[in-house]
């Protein structure tokens, strides 16, 4: 039987190159989305999933990520007293919701390397994995659709999407067989392969559930490019010694680290709020694009 997912693994060191200059000062993941930072749409999914325990990859120079869920007396104090109640209750809230664990990723590495990181917190427990600028939206969670193959399966699963072929070279790209309509057991994974040398067109865009013990492939795995440990070598080599299923999720992905996957987000969440959608399509309406 396998055991409950309790942990969630957010790799969120990375330097934010693709959203300079402001990720000078301010982390990439606490760039907001209407007024929620990014980080905390992946870590409410997260919650909603059913994880318990929060373990951010973080950097020295990302301390507004901690900051955002620790408390703020002062600013909920101070709400409080001018009659905010609601607002303060919300501020509040993102303290009380989750237990976070910060944990260093003392050099840029690569993905594995930073997903590494988390082994003496996570111990022998399988665990998620959501990438903070991969904002998935979806009625059921993208990582509890994941949760469930796991528990039903016994394996450790990946998220997938269908994409174009011209675009195989921006993801992890998984081969396999297909077990059902929306599974399959995966028996090549290619990192950013270009279209020709794509197994399939089924890309990963940062979901995963597994099992502990891919932190022994992590270990054994060989900095590639740029020398970096890629997750999705770690991923092949679990693969092949255990098992691995992809799983075509049901959502919509925004990709929020690039900056026109960052303003259609932010249009799709903002058209949704009933006070904030008619400014919206008045602003379009006078920059010329209408509603589709």
């Amino acid at each position: 039987m396998k055991s409950k997912v309790r942990k969630a693994v957010i790799p969120a060191a990375g330097l934010g190159t693709r959203f300079l200059p402001v990720t000078k000062t301010v982390s990439k993941e606490m760039i907001p989305i209407i007024d929620k930072p990014m980080i905390h749409y992946i870590v409410e999914e997260a919650l909603e999933s059913g994880v318990e325990d929060i373990i951010l990859i973080t950097s020295r120079h990302k301390e507004d990520l901690e900051r955002y869920f620790d408390y703020n007396y002062e600013l909920e104090d101070r709400l409080m007293k001018s009659g905010k109640v609601e607002m303060a209750r919300g501020i509040k809230k993102i303290a009380e919701s989750c237990n976070v664990i910060c944990v260093y990723q003392k050099e840029p590495a690569g993905l594995g390397h930073a997903i590494g990181c988390a082994r003496s917190v996570v111990g022998a427990e399988p665990f998620a994995v959501l990438l903070g600028d991969d904002l998935i939206d979806s009625n059921i969670p993208c990582t509890r659709q994941l949760l469930d193959v796991y528990e039903k399966e016994g394996l450790s699963v990946v998220g997938v999407m269908e994409v174009p072929l011209s675009e195989t070279s921006k993801y992890g790209i998984v081969g396999g067989s297909v077990l059902s309509e929306r599974t399959l057991r995966v028996e090549n994974l290619i990192e950013k392969p270009a279209p020709e040398d794509a197994p399939s067109r089924f890309a990963i865009p940062g979901r995963y559930v597994v099992d502990s013990s891919i932190f022994e492939s992590i270990s054994k795995t060989k900095p590639g490019k740029n020398g970096e440990i890629q997750f999705t070598d770690a991923l092949m080599d679990l693969a092949q010694k255990k098992g691995l299923l992809a799983y075509r999720f049901d959502g919509d992905r925004y990709d929020t680290g690039d900056r026109i996957g960052y303003l259609d987000a932010t249009l799709t969440f903002g058209l949704r709020r009933p006070e904030l959608r008619a400014g919206i399509l008045a602003l379009l309406e006078k920059h010329g694009k209408g509603e589709k």
